[in-house]
């Protein structure tokens, strides 16, 4: 697989983890404000994911998204995480965290494949500039 579909899948899987992620949490979260800011995220990761599969479909590449195996693990990382605290503060607290990890991970990857086309690489620095925002604005919730 080459740099341009390597780069786009990843992209893919982070805005794919990010969208059910947070599509699970809106179903457990009971603040309706901080219900609404993770509706509004989720419009950010969705937006990006289609861009990704669009662009992954439009040069010939198949999409690879997130396996079983890790959408369970996540699915009950986030259940026994939110058993005894639902809490905004403390749902914020994972998403920092998780953001955190996109970041890191969206600049490792402009950097491993710094000979991408263009346009690939600035649909990462968009994720990650989104992550970034995410963690500023969830700040407002610990």
């Amino acid at each position: 697989m080459n740099q341009n579909a390597e780069m786009l899948n990843f992209i893919y899987q982070n805005s794919q983890m990010g969208v059910e992620t947070i599509e699970h949490l809106a179903s457990i979260v009971e603040d309706e404000g901080f219900k609404r800011h993770l509706q509004s995220k989720y419009r950010g990761y969705e937006e990006i994911h289609r861009t990704a599969r669009k662009m992954l479909n439009e040069n010939g590449y198949d999409e690879k998204g997130i396996g079983s195996f890790e959408k369970i693990r996540t699915y009950l990382m986030i259940n026994l995480q939110t058993l005894t605290d639902k809490t905004p503060s403390h749902i914020a607290e994972m998403l920092i965290i998780g953001s955190n990890m996109g970041v890191i991970n969206a600049i490792r990857n402009i950097r491993k494949y710094n000979d991408a086309e263009p346009q690939i690489v600035g649909l990462m620095e968009k994720l990650r500039e989104f992550e970034e925002n995410n963690i500023r604005q969830l700040k407002a919730y610990l």
